[in-house]
């Protein structure tokens, strides 16, 4: 089968949506199809065409940046080329592109999916609330011409306002890939030496600096969490420096890092074995979002992964991966004395939390997620789609596996 993945951005630029498509396209391409990705080439030095893993990707030049949207001029008539060979589409939103692609697909006759990562939520401005009703427009003109919506869960696709457009219509939940590098003793004791962690209890974070991600809210629990562990640390791994469109947010949390600089290390983008020695040495990870530009939180599974426990925002779909599992705790948005709570209470006891990190890393294997959407593309091939909204095998596993735990 010949697959069209269509995109903003896509790697080597680093968020959850970029993850969740290299690894996807990285898996069906493993089981034997031919995946070509469209993206924007927002940085000029990256190249026009490249094979990544198996993968093809296409980038188009960028025109115009609109806050954090592109204009390329060139788009449209690669993806009406793109879009006669394909044999299947799916488009990756929020993206201002989307409903002329998805009308591409559907004069072609072919089954266009979309997959809604997230809402958008840009920074509060007048202009950006112009963005966010344009996005938003485009975004519910794909929905509607597109054969099928796919989400993380079903508890996102009930809050969010876009999704529960198509709540018994051509909503499918899918579970998301996540995948880690391996990584072996030596590297994750060079990581623990590396980083001088010693005995101490680290709490970890796993996210590039954005307004959204509610990493200020860490940073005010901090002196709370320190009164009982005075020898805490917190490694923040992921971008904190120039990241598109945070400028002013990264200024503004400046003189906390500053103030807590002993406590609390930026890392940076960590890759591979890297990220992996990240999770081996975390004893907890937080997840402190604020709003639903975050659905999920892939890092968790890579935590739970690890044996790590995780203490999450009570949002829609990001309070999901601790509620199927019951590893962790799910604490009020945007409470800073909640969240030092929640943390204090996994650090002395984080073996009351900890589940099977085998099922809960078969449930979101990137092979698993590849086949759910493989049979979506041939049941719309043929015709068929069930909007009947049933959780995925994989979430009644683990809702098993916590329930079982807790008798």
């Amino acid at each position: 089968m010949k697959i069209l993945q269509v995109l903003t951005y896509y790697r080597p630029w680093t968020s959850g949506l970029t993850i969740y498509v290299e690894r996807l396209s990285k898996a069906l391409v493993q089981l034997g199809h031919d995946v070509t990705v469209l993206t924007s080439q927002y940085d000029p030095n990256l190249p026009r065409y490249e094979v990544m893993d198996g993968v093809k990707v296409i980038r188009i030049p960028v025109a115009l940046r609109i806050s954090k949207g592109v204009i390329m001029p060139s788009f449209g008539p690669m993806a009406w080329k793109l879009a006669r060979r394909a044999d299947v589409i799916q488009l990756h939103l929020p993206q201002f592109d989307a409903p002329g692609v998805a009308l591409r697909g559907r004069i072609l006759h072919k089954p266009v999916v979309l997959t809604y990562h997230c809402d958008l939520n840009l920074p509060e401005g007048a202009f950006n609330r112009f963005v966010d009703r344009v996005v938003l427009t485009m975004n519910r003109a794909a929905g509607t011409i597109a054969n099928a919506v796919a989400t993380y869960t079903r508890d996102y696709g009930e809050n969010s306002p876009y999704l529960s457009l198509y709540l018994g219509q051509k909503l499918k939940v899918i579970p998301p890939p996540v995948e880690l590098a391996d990584c072996t003793d030596a590297e994750a004791a060079a990581f623990h030496a590396q980083h001088q962690l010693g005995d101490r209890p680290i709490i970890g974070i796993c996210t590039r600096l954005a307004t959204e991600k509610g990493v200020e809210i860490l940073l005010r629990a901090l002196p709370i969490i320190m009164e009982a562990f005075p020898n805490v640390r917190v490694l923040h791994a992921g971008q904190y420096q120039n990241v598109l469109g945070e400028e002013a947010y990264a200024a503004r949390l400046a003189p906390l890092f500053a103030q807590y600089a002993e406590q609390y290390s930026l890392l940076g983008n960590l890759n591979g074995a890297a990220l992996t020695a990240f999770y081996k040495n975390i004893d907890v990870l937080t997840i402190p979002s604020l709003n639903s530009t975050e659905s999920f939180g892939l890092v968790q599974i890579e935590a739970m992964q690890n044996g790590v426990p995780v203490v999450s925002s009570n949002l829609p779909g990001v309070r999901q991966p601790v509620t199927m599992t019951g590893m962790g705790e799910v604490v009020a948005i945007g409470d800073h004395e909640a969240l030092a709570a929640a943390l204090i209470r996994v650090l002395r006891d984080k073996a009351a939390y900890v589940r099977s990190p085998e099922l809960i890393g078969a449930s979101f294997a990137p092979l698993q997620t590849a086949v759910e959407y493989l049979n979506l593309f041939a049941n719309l091939q043929n015709g068929r789609f069930d909007p009947t909204p049933t959780e995925p095998t994989a979430y009644s596993q683990l809702r098993a596996m916590r329930d079982g735990w807790s008798q």
